[in-house]
């Protein structure tokens, strides 16, 4: 992680540097451990420990140090999204009483080549954060994300998320924001959602309006979209990731 990351993740994510700790060797860092704060829990982001000082107990005393000063600070919940090929990563959570609450999966769509036709009773609109706060669509019925794509981090990147919807005269009826990468084979959707049942012919006919070869979809909670929606608009599995979640208790 670079400084200039570091700063970004500050304000994206509400990385708070009174829930970051280090642990020392004498004079030498030999581990670290960066927390996310928001009113409603606190996030571990990142979790590192020195290759030379592995199972020693640096990690589960970064954990339980964090704790106990939430017990007293606040905000009482702590969560951790972590990747499910991380085995010891998974055991630490696991043995500090963290407790596995959902799977989070990544998807992949391999885009084809053809465009959809057009939605009949609807019309392409570009669309902006702010326009779907201004309609009400970002309120407290928003579905449970991942940290890195809920609304206060939507919000923080507003200035770089790109949208487009399916309108009519009356409502959005339709939306998929979306960030390109810095290769242009490849964007990142951050937020998908249809209010018409439709079978998912409109996010499909928004899907294929992105002209790039490969759509990413990080971290989907299974209270954000089923699996089955996902398949149907094309999207595969292609990772999982472990949503973990404790209550701050002293030590």
């Amino acid at each position: 992680m670079t400084p200039a990351a570091f700063k970004r993740s500050i304000r994206d994510l509400q990385v708070w540097c009174s829930s970051c700790m280090v642990a020392f060797a004498g004079s030498d860092p030999i581990a670290v451990l960066i927390g996310a704060k928001r009113p409603s829990a606190t996030l571990i982001h990142r979790l590192a420990v020195h290759p030379d000082h592995l199972r020693q107990g640096h990690g589960r005393h970064l954990l339980t140090s964090l704790s106990s000063k939430l017990a007293i600070l606040g905000p009482p919940r702590i969560i951790a999204e972590v990747p499910e090929a991380l085995s010891p990563a998974c055991g630490l959570f696991s043995a500090t009483g963290y407790v596995q609450e959902a799977a989070l999966t990544d998807y992949i769509l391999q885009k084809p080549d053809n465009v959809l036709p057009e939605v009949t009773g609807g019309f392409l609109i570009p669309l902006t954060i702010d326009d779907l706060n201004a309609n009400g669509l970002l309120g407290a019925d928003y579905p449970e994300t991942c940290w890195q794509r809920s609304v206060e981090t939507l919000t923080a990147r507003k200035d770089e998320i790109a949208g487009i919807a399916v309108a009519s005269d009356e409502q959005i009826e339709a939306y998929v924001l979306y960030m390109k990468s810095t290769e242009d084979a490849e964007t990142e959707i951050v937020s998908l959602r249809s209010f018409i049942d439709d079978g998912g012919a409109r996010l499909k006919h928004l899907l294929s309006q992105l002209g790039v070869a490969t759509l990413r979809f990080p971290k989907v909670h299974p209270a954000e979209i089923s699996k089955e929606f996902l398949e149907t608009l094309g999207f595969h599995p292609i990772g999982r990731q472990r949503l973990y979640a404790a209550t701050a208790r002293s030590a």
